[in-house]
Parts: C-alpha cells; sequence; structure tokens
C-alpha cells in the first residue's frame, strides 16, 4: 500500500483562499463578456423553460416544474457559461455560482434533451464557438502517460473510500431484479465480479490461455483470469495502480501467473511478439485513446492476437452521429477529469475494424441502467467519505468536482445520451 500521507501532487490541489486553480479562471468582464454572457442568459432561459426542471434565478423562475436548480450569483455563472458553454456551466457549480439539491436528477433531466437544449440553427456555428481538445492532451505516446496520470495516480486511498472491495473502476453488472428494486451497496461487489466473469467467458479465458489485459486498474480481472488457469500480461500507464495491483496479485498468490507492466497499449507487441496472445480484455480503456488512434489501437490488437484469438471489450458508447459532431470538442470531463478522452460509438468499432484489421465485431450487450446504478452507488460512497478526503489533502473543491462529475457522468446513463458495451470480436475467418 502506498504511504497514505503523501498529499496529491501540486496540481490537483485547490487554493481556496486565493480563490484559484490551475484551469479554473476567474469569471470574464468587459464588454465582450457582457453581450456573451447576455445571449447565453436568453439560451438558457429559453432551453430550461420547456425542460421539466425548476431554475431560480434571483427573483426569475424559469421551468415546468422537477429537480430544483438555484443559480445564487447570476452575473458569475452567465459570464462562464457565455464564455465556455457546458465547461462554463460546471466551472460555475465549482465556485457555488449555482446548485442543486438532486444534482444527478436535475442534470439528467438536460442530459436527456443535451443535442436539442441550443436551436438547430445556432448548432450551425458550433465549429466557431467550441474550444478544441489542446494539442498536449492527444493521445500520443508523449502525452498519454501525463494524461492518464492526471486522473489514476491522484491516489490510491482516494479510490479505495468509494469503490467496493474489488477495486472495479467501470460499470458493474446488476441483474433484472437488481435494478429493478434499486441495487444498494451489498450488491456492488457481485455485480462487478459478474461483470468480469462475464467478459472472460466471452474472451474464451479458460486453463492454459495467454491472455493480454490493456488497462490493469487495480487487478481484479486479473486475479480472476489467473485463478482460471490463464497466464496473464496485464499493462498500464498508472504507477498507482501498477504498486497496488502488484500487491494484491501478490497476495492472492498469483505472481507466478501474471505480470504488471508499465506500458503504453502501442507497446504491446513487444511484451511477447506478435500473435503472442489468445485473447485480449480490456475493460474502459478504449475511452482514453483519442478518436484519432482508434485504428492504431485495434490493429495493435489484432497484430497480437493468435489464430483463433477473441476479444471482449467493455466501453463507454455514445450515438454515432452525437460522436462525430462533438469528437473535436474540448469538454468539463477532458479539462477537469479525463484529459484527452472521448467516447466511441458501437458503429465506429465496427467500421475501423472492419476497414483496417481482421478483426469482426460478434456480439453487443448494452448494459447502460447497471452504469447509472453503478455511479448513484459510487457517488453516496464518496460523500459520505468527504471528511476523510479532505484528510488526504484534497480540499471542499475537490470534494465538489468529483461530485458533480460522478453526477454527471450518470445523468449520462440515466437520461440514455450514453451506455455502456460489452463487445466481443474475433478474426473474419479465412477465405478458402
Amino acid at each position: 500500500m502506498t504511504d497514505t500521507s503523501r498529499a496529491p501532487r501540486p496540481q490537483h490541489r485547490v487554493d481556496l483562499r486565493a480563490n484559484s486553480w490551475p484551469g479554473l479562471d476567474a469569471p470574464p468582464t468587459g464588454l465582450r463578456a457582457r453581450v456573451a454572457a447576455r445571449v447565453a442568459h436568453a439560451l438558457f432561459r429559453g432551453a430550461v423553460s420547456r425542460l421539466d426542471v425548476t431554475v431560480h434565478v434571483g427573483t426569475r423562475t424559469y421551468g415546468r416544474g422537477g429537480p430544483v436548480a438555484v443559480v445564487s450569483r447570476p452575473e458569475e455563472f452567465f459570464a462562464r457559461l457565455g464564455r465556455d458553454q457546458l465547461i462554463g456551466f460546471g466551472e460555475a457549480y465549482l465556485t457555488g455560482a449555482w446548485d442543486a439539491e438532486d444534482l444527478g436528477g436535475f442534470l439528467t433531466v438536460l442530459a436527456a434533451e443535451l443535442p436539442r437544449l441550443v436551436p438547430e440553427r445556432l448548432q450551425r456555428l458550433r465549429a466557431l464557438v467550441v474550444r478544441r481538445p489542446p494539442v498536449g492532451e492527444l493521445g500520443t505516446e508523449d502525452n498519454t502517460r501525463g494524461n492518464i496520470a492526471h486522473h489514476y495516480d491522484l491516489s490510491n486511498e482516494l479510490f479505495e473510500l468509494f469503490l467496493d472491495p474489488t477495486l472495479s473502476y467501470s460499470s458493474a453488472l446488476f441483474s433484472d431484479e437488481e435494478l429493478q428494486r434499486g441495487p444498494v451497496w451489498g450488491d456492488l461487489g457481485g455485480a462487478q465480479v459478474r461483470k468480469i466473469e462475464r467478459l472472460l467467458d466471452r474472451a474464451g479465458v479458460t486453463e492454459g490461455t495467454r491472455l493480454l489485459e490493456i488497462g490493469t486498474g487495480w487487478g481484479e480481472l486479473a486475479i480472476r483470469a489467473a485463478r482460471r488457469g490463464a497466464t496473464v500480461t496485464t499493462i498500464t500507464l498508472s504507477t498507482e495502480q501498477q504498486a497496488l495491483a502488484r500487491e494484491r496479485i501478490a497476495a492472492a498468490g498469483l505472481s507466478d501467473r501474471v505480470t504488471v507492466e508499465l506500458c503504453d497499449y502501442r507497446e504491446a507487441p513487444s511484451l511477447a511478439g506478435d500473435g503472442a496472445f489468445d485473447a485480449v480484455v480490456s475493460v474502459e480503456m478504449v475511452e482514453a485513446v483519442g478518436w484519432q488512434y482508434w485504428r492504431t489501437y485495434f490493429q495493435t490488437i489484432d497484430r497480437v492476437l493468435a489464430p483463433g484469438g477473441r476479444i471482449a471489450i467493455q466501453a463507454i458508447t455514445m450515438p454515432h452521429e452525437q460522436m462525430l459532431k462533438t469528437r473535436n470538442t474540448y469538454t468539463w470531463i477532458n479539462k477537469y477529469i479525463f484529459p484527452g478522452g472521448f467516447l466511441p460509438s458501437v458503429r465506429v468499432v465496427d467500421e475501423i475494424t472492419r476497414q483496417h484489421t481482421t478483426l469482426r465485431l460478434r456480439e453487443t450487450s448494452s448494459m447502460g441502467p447497471s452504469y447509472a446504478a453503478t455511479l448513484r452507488l459510487w457517488d453516496r460512497a464518496f460523500l459520505a467519505a468527504s471528511r476523510r478526503v479532505v484528510e488526504l489533502g484534497f480540499d471542499e473543491t475537490f470534494v465538489r468536482m468529483w461530485h458533480f462529475y460522478l453526477e454527471y457522468s450518470r445523468a449520462g446513463f440515466a437520461s440514455s445520451y450514453l451506455d455502456v458495451h460489452q463487445l466481443t470480436l474475433d478474426r473474419q475467418p479465412v477465405a478458402r
């Protein structure tokens, strides 16, 4: 276990006394900012007035009833929204310019209408308004380790505060019965195991399988694959995850079957050679690749897969048209949570593998409601442990940021704006 007295890296700290944080700028001022704020106010009023929400802005109230949000500092709120659109919307929450008691419920209503919140005639100007992702965060080999460290190297202890004992930081797979009654914390560990075991089944992992896992997490999948008799090579770019995964694998008595390597997915062929693995499994890692490198990602998997091999990938997805529309957009999630990340569609996975590899998509399973439930449980656990989060060296703005991140994400799945799929691929049969 890492030293719990060690504070997070300085770039993740927040100086509340100075009201400053790298990336969290002061509200804009000046004539241009005032004009942009007025435009943002008009668009916001028009959008929420037709939604099932209630928004109090000063002495005015908008919406048709439903989850309540209160904009306590309208000038700052609309200034940020006018300059930075959805990034500004999230930043205004971080500073406390607005709040909502049922944050997830409020955001779910917005997420369900997200593609239509701005009038269609104005959406044509999108490319002129939205910010493009910084070059320094694109998923190149030089940038990727820093992108991953920004999130996953915050602190193992932080993640342990809100994850179940499997330390699985991805969607669980709840049963229909659990989803109908509403999952509780005691269901989460079993649902995470269910998710992992189904992926291993679909990849055909059994005694003697040579398995490559892209994205180690904290080692639970590798441990379960090794218990099936597989020999596992698992790769990560997080030094924090590598250290704890190795400890957990050793504690399980499986160090002779599992190797945890610190390397980029593009380096996988150098670990054991082409065609070295009977199966490849990856859980919610393709989202970190960046759309510019999806072709490279799947070509790498194609290269390391042995004849007759199978692949099982769990991926957060978005509708194909929305994916195309937003792929050059810099988002609040990119800026504060996952630099360089972007979500694929199921269709684009199928198209890329058909056009550029010998792999073929054979089976897809949607599990979006399970992710909404998973995120709800994580957020409740995180908030319950907020005092301990501060004791680890983070501050109240960080707590607010992560609450917003978890509920913002949950809203995506609860509204069906986002989904998560388990995808099974194998090789195209050789023509005779």
